[in-house]
């Protein structure tokens, strides 16, 4: 194994346990990595400000790949080392897509949510669990209409990511449906998945392996130099890019197939076991 100098960490489903909590284990196990000079990356779906303080407020974190990679950023610099992001024309036109379907749906966009007042108002009926729930209240500005608001804002420029929902009580074959029609309309975005009611897309450009490699690149280190782990479509290619890649046991089949190692589950510290397994903690 190389040497590796990037540990890159999907956080629910991965170092989070299932109640979103980060455990005094897996802290200690990443301060020792950190400790002997390892990049620590919380790498996410979410923006900067929404991930949870645990993770966000650790003296050790500089850096996170956030918004599926549409981001790489720097706390200490308050700056953004990449951006990859979806055109303003070709979001708004992917949100006429999703106006055909039953879904709720929101946008990123220079790292903040926003999203209808009406999907806002009923996200219970669409948020998979009451954490998704929680995450919609406090993190999404609601807006009369979202599409209008984005082409009355132009000059704050282009989408980070959108999210939606499908109804709790949908047929799941809604959203390979929305998949096949967005990547038909648009074949330079990404759709991908952190949940089993929920879909993300994103720039082609922007997921966490290109991420991974870009950040990699601006500390003069390649993937070679990287440890990836994760549990969800959404960290696949992170996954198979990092020169090992670790699935957490709870992974999906996908994750699991291309992993280099499997570690134990989200809700059994996996994440500190792997870093002892390799040496790093």
């Amino acid at each position: 194994m190389a040497d590796i100098r990037i540990i890159a960490l999907d956080l629910d489903g991965t170092l989070l346990d299932s109640a979103k909590r980060l455990s005094d284990v897996n802290r200690e196990a990443l301060a020792a990595a950190a400790a002997k000079g390892v990049w620590v990356v919380p790498t996410t779906g979410r923006f900067f400000g929404m991930m949870p303080p645990a993770i966000r407020d650790l003296p050790f974190v500089r850096y996170a790949i956030t918004v599926n990679g549409a981001q790489v950023y720097d706390r200490e610099a308050d700056a953004a080392l990449v951006r990859e992001e979806l055109p303003l024309e070709t979001a708004l036109g992917i949100m006429r897509i999703l106006d055909g379907h039953d879904v709720i749906y929101d946008c990123y966009r220079n790292n903040w949510g926003w999203m209808n007042e009406a999907f806002k108002d009923k996200r219970a009926e669409y948020a998979t669990n009451e954490h998704y729930c929680k995450m919609i209240q406090d993190f999404r500005n609601g807006v009369p209409e979202l599409k209008a608001h984005l082409e009355a804002t132009r000059l704050d420029g282009d989408v980070q990511k959108i999210m939606l929902f499908s109804r709790l009580d949908a047929d799941v074959a809604v959203l390979k449906t929305i998949t096949d029609e967005v990547e038909a309309a648009y074949p330079d975005v990404k759709v991908t998945s952190s949940t089993w009611n929920n879909l993300e897309i994103n720039a082609k450009t922007a997921h966490k392996g290109v991420a991974l490699r870009r950040f990699a690149e601006v500390l003069g280190l390649t993937l070679d130099n990287c440890m990836s782990f994760g549990d969800g479509a959404n960290d696949l290619t992170m996954i198979e890019a990092a020169g090992t890649g670790v699935a957490m046991s709870n992974a999906c089949p996908e994750v699991l197939a291309a992993a280099d190692y499997v570690t134990t589950s989200n809700d059994e510290d996996g994440v500190a076991a792997a870093l002892r397994h390799f040496g790093l903690a």
